[in-house]
């Protein structure tokens, strides 16, 4: 008898498993879905909840920024849009967004010119992402292993000069991209830029109130932070020019 109310209750279980799967779906389909019916407080909700989770990803901050773009909550557009092109730095859809978003900020900061060759190195490394850099770094010191391996067993004189050459060439890529990977890497963990969430606020020349102003910044911008004292953060803009701010005033990217 026993047996046989077991055997009920898995056919239960299995006949009833779908439907209630069908029934809840995920949250982010649900987000989705919210979304696609121009419910977008509620994809907001939605979204900000799965981040809650410790989940992210640029598509989760990209979709974010959408909601948020929707609901005309401009900052925090700018604010997850930046998050997206943390993680993916080269996606053509986070980028043009950004730049559509950006057109809504007050503050157009002219920035200081970049020698050619820092900037074609900057733009190779946000060519990729952290975790591909670190894949075709450890792809490439596997090679470099496979190669050694040959040169060191193999009596092919033709045979040794091509695995030392060519290992010298994939333990160099080795290191470039590692170096890469951990450039893009700190990047995400260091998180020492900001956007400024004050409709209008003065840069002091000091971590004080009472300090001298320097100059007005507003709502949406970014800026990079420099050095933090209490509750006051040092940023600088692009254009080179610095001061504090309080804490309060920026939401760390």
């Amino acid at each position: 008898m026993m047996k046989f109310l077991v055997y009920i209750l898995l056919m239960l279980v299995s006949v009833l498993s779908p439907a209630i799967a069908q029934e809840t779906p995920s949250r982010l389909e649900q987000a989705n879905q919210f979304y696609s019916e121009g419910k977008y407080q509620e994809a907001v909700k939605a979204y900000e909840e799965i981040l809650s989770t410790n989940i992210e990803s640029p598509e989760l901050y990209f979709n974010l920024g959408n909601a948020f773009y929707k609901t005309g909550q401009v900052s925090k557009a700018i604010l997850n849009y930046e998050r997206a092109c943390l993680l993916n730095p080269n996606d053509e859809d986070i980028i043009y967004n950004l730049e559509l978003v950006n057109q809504h900020v007050v503050d157009k900061i002219e920035a200081l010119p970049v020698p050619f060759f820092i900037r074609w190195k900057n733009n190779v490394i946000d060519s990729k992402s952290s975790d591909t850099w670190g894949y075709y770094s450890l792809v490439s010191f596997i090679l470099f292993l496979v190669l050694l391996g040959i040169f060191l067993f193999t009596q092919s004189v033709a045979l040794k000069r091509f695995s030392f050459w060519f290992g010298i060439f994939t333990i160099a890529y080795s290191l470039i991209t590692y170096s890469f990977a951990l450039s893009q890497k700190k990047k995400i963990t260091g998180r020492n830029q900001a956007i400024v969430f004050s409709p209008s606020i003065t840069v002091k020349a000091s971590p004080d109130e009472s300090g001298s102003e320097l100059f007005i910044i507003h709502e949406g911008l970014k800026v990079k932070i420099t050095d933090t004292l209490n509750t006051w953060s040092e940023i600088q803009l692009s254009d080179g020019n610095k001061g504090w701010l309080p804490d309060s005033c920026l939401v760390r990217i």
